[in-house]
């Protein structure tokens, strides 16, 4: 049984019979320590319909609990407007037998007649390496869709590959002028490193060309348009548009080294997809689409050529989806693409992993794609994040603007052995044990701190912070599973069910319950698309346990029952924190 869903379904029962209330919001919280009880529920907002005082209707519900569920709910209090709920302690003792007993508990398998949801992240362009964004996206958008399976639906993970255009064209100009046959195999160069440095090269040898030629009399606009470099760039792309053959084999080529850069990362990072599109072949999607809106009234049609949609009666503003040339933008793209993604997939929903500078476009795509006549319209969802900040700003970085992903990474490998090392926990562990677990704890600490905060909020990501082992880090919450795992060695064999004792300890009372909740969690992250949620779930699981195991006697409980009792409770704590952190593509240490 799930406590708290048990609860407010109850609750959302009691509030439509007595007041008439429909699809009522009923959040339960932990109750304050200086009051009895387990959860709370605030009953303000429902004085309204209940024409009662607050203190008068918080009772009149806490009666109708103790009558609808006397086995879960044994008592409770009214503080003014707050109604805390005492309950059973039979059903906490229920609730870890249930537990135990349970190998993938809080998971949930997938419903097999369901659609599934496609979620969208990363997304790259293939001129330069992944960055820190990147990551903060990567790590959400993969997130949300293990959490998505945990909560027991079906999810197809893509990403959209940015592989043509005009700076795809800069980087292979500058490696066709300045490469001096230049490869991965005689560099050594990570691929996608080895493209972006030639990025980079063609942005200094442009700027060289536009300083000279405002030398000679030429405004920056002008000098910016008859660059020689710019000129040639864009015959590149007009060539590539044309399918010509050593354009496209020069291509081919480096997008290989970019994808082979591009998985390096993606493995290091634990995230995967299930299918890669291209705009290579996407690129011309929704003109058809655009054409069928033009029949319909959707779109209208400018003296130009283009082809518009007003969505000021919306609240927007006129949107281009075709130039006056029939070249499409991108919205056009995403509009094509979007529509045969349901057609191939036949999927109830998509998420679009996407930065929040990306909102107003996201808002018009879902309203073009609904005046177009499509229902799955409103199941289209912008998974908006806010930027990653740093302390310094930046790090080491091979454009100077932008922190590299595999440099981010290196880091805080090296920042969790120097920490590791200094703290002296790897004692008596091989160099091949201690690599293994320096980047567990690097890799941990990175997806942890990143995804504890809410994907909304703009962040500041603190590599030396992260890492510390104790607060809210992913290496405190991995050395907590650690040191369970080492209780349970020094146990030996447990039971394979639950043992019962006379009397819990108001602690474990308390543990039980949070693990309880755990089901819960993972609903309600996986339809927040949050998985800060889970996080801090883990993280108060954590400090709960932590702090009932400095505080109680375990291996050393002079009653067998009562011992064996409290390692399987750590157990049970342990494989909540495995299953919740997986959510999240943290691994967890066996020893640490």
């Amino acid at each position: 049984m799930d406590i708290q869903a048990t609860l407010k379904d109850t609750i959302s029962s009691i509030l439509k019979e007595k007041y008439a209330i429909e699809d009522a919001k009923t959040d339960l919280s932990a109750t304050r320590a200086e009051f009895a009880g387990d959860l709370t529920l605030l009953v303000f907002p429902f004085v309204r319909a209940s024409k009662k005082k607050p203190e008068d209707t918080a009772k009149e519900i806490g009666e109708a609990l103790l009558e609808k569920i006397p086995d879960v709910v044994c008592g409770f209090n009214v503080v003014k407007g707050f109604l805390n709920i005492e309950i059973s302690k039979n059903i906490i003792a229920d609730e870890f037998d249930k537990a135990y007993s349970t190998e993938m508990f809080g998971y949930i398998a997938p419903n097999k007649d369901e659609k599934a949801i496609m979620v969208e992240y990363s997304s790259p362009n293939t001129n330069k390496p992944l960055h820190l964004g990147h990551i903060r996206n990567n790590l959400l958008g993969y997130s949300v869709a293990r959490l998505l399976e945990a909560s027991g639906k079906k999810v197809i993970k893509t990403q959209i590959i940015n592989d043509r255009g005009i700076h795809i064209c800069k980087s292979m100009l500058a490696w066709k002028l300045f490469g001096n046959g230049e490869t991965p195999e005689n560099t050594g160069e990570k691929g996608d490193h080895l493209v972006g440095k030639y990025y980079v090269e063609f942005d200094k040898a442009y700027k060289k060309e536009i300083d000279e030629l405002k030398g000679k009399g030429m405004s920056e606009e002008d000098a910016k348009k008859n660059a020689p470099l710019i000129i040639q760039a864009q015959k590149m792309l007009k060539a590539w548009e044309e399918k010509d053959p050593e354009v496209r084999a020069l291509w081919e080529m480096m997008n290989t080294w970019v994808y082979g850069g591009f998985k390096q990362t993606y493995e290091r990072l634990g995230v995967a997809f299930d299918k890669n599109y291209y705009e290579s072949n996407t690129y011309l999607l929704g003109k058809d689409n655009v054409n069928e809106g033009l029949e319909k009234g959707v779109f209208y049609r400018r003296a130009d050529g283009s082809v518009w949609i007003d969505l000021t009666p919306d609240g927007l503003d006129e949107k281009l989806v075709l130039r006056g040339d029939g070249t499409s933008v991108y919205i056009t793209q995403d509009i094509g693409t979007a529509i045969s993604r349901f057609k191939e997939f036949n999927i109830d929903s998509l998420i679009y992993t996407v930065g929040n500078e990306q909102d107003y476009h996201f808002k018009v795509l879902f309203l073009i794609l609904k005046k177009l006549g499509y229902q799955w319209a409103d199941r289209l969802y912008h998974l908006s994040y806010g930027m990653v900040d740093l302390p310094t700003g930046k790090m080491k970085s091979r454009e100077g603007t932008v922190v590299d992903a595999d440099d981010l990474m290196d880091d805080m490998v090296r920042t969790a052995r120097e920490i590791s090392e200094e703290l002296g926990k790897l004692d008596g562990m091989s160099s091949q044990e201690k690599d293994s677990l320096y980047n567990m704890i690097g890799m941990g600490a990175l997806k942890y701190f990143i995804l504890k905060v809410d994907p909304k909020k703009r962040m500041m990501f603190n590599p030396k912070e992260s890492i510390d082992f104790n607060g809210n880090t992913g290496p405190f919450i991995q050395y907590t599973y650690a040191r369970i795992q080492s209780i349970k060695r020094k146990y030996g064999d447990l039971p394979k069910e639950a043992v019962k004792i006379g009397t819990l300890d108001p602690r474990e009372e308390n543990i039980i319950k949070n693990i309880a909740n755990f089901p819960s969690v993972i609903q309600k992250a996986a339809a927040a698309q949050s998985p800060a949620q889970v996080a801090n779930y883990v993280y108060d699981l954590v400090k709960e346990y932590n702090s009932y195991y400095q505080n109680v006697p375990m291996l050393s409980a002079e009653d067998e029952n009562v011992k064996t009792f409290r390692v399987q409770l750590s157990d049970m704590v342990g494989r909540v924190i495995k299953n919740a952190m997986a959510t999240m593509g943290i691994d967890v240490p066996e020893r640490m």
